[in-house]
């Protein structure tokens, strides 16, 4: 992988930088991921271009600069880097590095959570159940939640469940919604062990 990426190969570079910055395999050295993310991502590779924005970002080995991170995430969102177009979309809700629009936010969550990216199913669920840069439709929100919950993904299951509780575009089903809270209490989400105790506790 060291040789490939010295001879410049942009999956290896990106590879290495990953394996740098978790110390992986190697002594971790946060200057030498930056070193290769910076190469791969001005030879256009998106994972790069995505990791090398998180840096700025977090400022995590660079001077934090929400502008720069912005700018890289949307070179890797252009190339459809589901990642990338998912921590965009959290930076126009957020107003971060670009000018706040929750209507473009949501546009970015919708193309992550069309790829299957379950932090976005859950993400766009939320902004569907608040109506933050969308109509509010509670339906389509307990829909994207169940793709992610469906997929294992621990929070969505909890905020399902609540759903289920309270019958938030779903019909009230307690024997659902201890299901659901059951699923993520197994992967040790405290909110979800709390909830499935109360269940049980009532019945």
């Amino acid at each position: 992988l060291i040789e490939h990426a010295a001879r410049g190969d942009v999956v290896s570079q990106t590879n290495l930088g990953i394996h740098y910055g978790l110390g992986d395999g190697v002594v971790q050295d946060q200057a030498e991921a930056l070193r290769l993310y910076t190469q791969a991502a001005k030879q256009g590779d998106a994972r790069a271009q995505h990791n090398l924005g998180t840096c700025y970002m977090t400022g995590n080995g660079v001077a934090h600069d929400e502008v720069k991170g912005a700018r890289l995430f949307r070179k890797a969102a252009k190339q459809g880097l589901a990642d990338a177009q998912y921590s965009l979309g959290g930076c126009f809700l957020l107003g971060a590095g670009v000018v706040q629009d929750s209507e473009e936010a949501v546009k970015l969550f919708r193309q992550a959570a069309e790829q299957g990216l379950e932090d976005a199913q859950l993400t766009l669920g939320r902004c569907y159940a608040e109506g933050k840069g969308c109509v509010k439709n509670d339906e389509e929100a307990a829909r994207l939640y169940r793709l992610a919950a469906d997929k294992g993904f621990a929070a969505a299951q909890f905020v399902l469940g609540k759903c289920y509780v309270y019958g938030t575009g779903v019909a009230t089903d307690h024997k659902m919604a201890a299901r659901f809270y059951r699923q993520a209490a197994e992967q040790g989400l405290a909110s979800a062990q709390f909830a499935i105790g109360k269940c049980c506790m009532l019945g």
